[in-house]
């Protein structure tokens, strides 16, 4: 595929792939711009229902014009029947990668929990649901802007549910309880993979924990999570309830929509922004009075100078 043009895209090297796509990096030879072109696997181009959810992406994340979503610009087939779509080539790296360094600082991770929520806010009220949360999913840049990545399990609301089976889509341990019991999904889905994320951001560690598939399942849908407390010391109550009602089994109890979400968020930030404030200005005054405090012990000594003297 290196060194091939397809259509008006010369290919330069390969980036990376998965099950549902391979990425590699690109020329746009008409516009002279570098971008990405995401290819659906060889072994599943005669799997049409991998070729519907692979189109399903595209058409989902293209209506999507957001700055935290990842900018889809054309979808193509090749001579031989394999789908592609074009999108923006981003500098930077996966949050996966970023987790792999260990767990984010709170103000870090809170922002980036931030940019992940507003980018599917906007597709939620698309009535997109993205379906496959993840860190893996999740980019970012190196202007430090979070960038949603692969609707390719995206639910457009009133299609129906692409699926074999028997089987379950998305990645396992980052799945809310509905979808592993094989119920109708909606936004609230995406709120409970979200913390899941969350959690692994402040934490490292994922909150269900399993040595096999049926194990973490029962875990997700029955275990609740080790506390924050355990692994963040002086852990705030106003960041435990965000990550517990992200994490609430019942989706009735979940956030009911991001924008639920992100006004916790935008409190939290600003209760933490007091505090700071309030210790910066408590710091002054102690730093004030102990200067005080050392002039007059400085002036005395002068003055009991002077009277030995004199």
């Amino acid at each position: 595929m290196i060194g091939q043009t397809i259509s008006h895209y010369k290919i330069l090297e390969k980036l990376g792939g998965g099950g549902m796509g391979v990425v590699y990096k690109a020329e746009d030879t008409k516009l002279h711009r570098t971008i990405a072109l995401k290819f659906l696997p060889p072994a599943l181009s005669f799997d049409e229902e991998a070729k519907k959810r692979f189109v399903q992406e595209a058409e989902a994340a293209s209506s999507l014009q957001h700055h935290n979503i990842c900018t889809i610009h054309d979808i193509d087939e090749t001579k031989d029947g394999q789908i592609f779509i074009c999108m923006d080539l981003y500098e930077g790296e996966t949050l996966k990668k970023k987790i792999e360094s260990g767990p984010l600082k709170i103000d870090e991770a809170i922002e980036v929990l931030a940019q992940i929520a507003t980018g599917l806010q906007k597709a939620h009220e698309k009535n997109i649901i993205h379906r496959d949360i993840k860190p893996a999913n999740i980019f970012i840049t190196k202007d430090s802007l979070v960038k949603v990545l692969d609707f390719g399990l995206a639910k457009l609301s009133g299609q129906s549910m692409i699926t074999k089976t028997g089987s379950t889509l998305g990645t396992l341990a980052y799945m809310s309880p509905e979808q592993l019991k094989g119920s109708e999904v909606d936004s609230r889905a995406d709120i409970f993979s979200l913390g899941v994320v969350f959690y692994e951001m402040l934490t490292g560690k994922l909150p269900f924990k399993g040595d096999y598939e049926s194990a973490l399942m029962y875990s997700i849908v029955n275990d609740e999570p080790e506390p924050l407390e355990q692994h963040i010391p002086d852990v705030s109550s106003e960041l435990i309830h965000i990550v517990s009602r992200a994490l609430e089994k019942s989706p009735d109890d979940r956030y009911r929509t991001m924008d639920d979400l992100l006004i916790d968020l935008k409190r939290f930030r600003r209760d933490t922004s007091k505090v700071s404030v309030t210790v910066i200005n408590q710091n002054k005054k102690i730093r004030f009075k102990i200067k005080h405090i050392a002039l007059i012990a400085a002036s005395l000594i002068v003055i009991a100078v002077l009277i030995i003297v004199f």
